[in-house]
C-alpha cells in the first residue's frame, strides 16, 4: 500500500513510523520534515498527505505534529479525508471500524516509539464496519464535505 506520511519535525517517532511502514511492505510517500523539497510546517505537510489520500495517490495517510491535533485538523479540512488522532491501539482500531478513518494522526510528543507498532497493528487490522448505523454516520460525514 502507498501511505502518505507527514511530520512537521524529524523525531524518533516520525522516523519510526516511516521505518515501521517499510518493514510492513508499504511504500511511504514523504511530506514536510520527512521530505527535502517541502515546507515542514504542520498545516502544509498534513494537507499534502491528506490530498494524496483524497486524490488517490495514496491509499491511506499518517500525519504527525507535536500534539497531533493540528495535523488532524489540517488533514480533515481536505474533502474526503477522515483523520483520527489516535493515542493508543484500541482508539486506532475503533477509528478504522466505526469512522472508516483513512488518515491516522499521531502526537510526536505523547506517542512512544514502542507504541507506533501497536497503533499501526490496530490501524491496519481494523476494517470499516458494515453495520447500517455506522455506514450512515460515515456517509453523513461525506455529505458534510460536500456542503463546504
Amino acid at each position: 500500500m502507498r501511505i502518505a506520511v507527514a511530520a512537521d519535525e524529524r523525531t524518533g517517532v516520525a522516523d519510526e513510523v516511516v521505518e515501521e511502514l517499510r518493514r510492513r511492505g508499504h511504500e511511504p510517500v514523504l511530506h514536510g520534515a520527512l521530505s527535502d523539497q517541502e515546507p515542514d510546517a504542520w498545516a502544509w505537510a498534513s494537507e499534502a498527505a491528506a490530498r494524496d489520500v483524497a486524490e488517490g495517490r495514496a491509499d491511506q495517510g499518517v500525519v504527525c505534529c507535536w500534539p497531533g491535533t493540528g495535523a488532524s485538523i489540517a488533514a480533515n479540512k481536505v474533502a474526503g479525508v477522515r483523520a483520527a488522532l489516535c493515542g493508543d491501539a484500541p482508539t486506532a482500531e475503533g477509528a478504522r471500524r466505526w469512522n472508516d478513518a483513512n488518515v491516522l494522526a499521531l502526537s510526536l510528543r505523547s506517542t512512544s516509539e514502542a507504541e507506533v507498532a501497536e497503533i499501526l497493528d490496530a490501524w491496519f487490522a481494523g476494517e470499516p464496519s458494515a453495520e447500517a448505523d455506522d455506514r450512515a454516520n460515515v456517509e453523513h460525514v461525506g455529505e458534510l464535505d460536500q456542503r463546504r
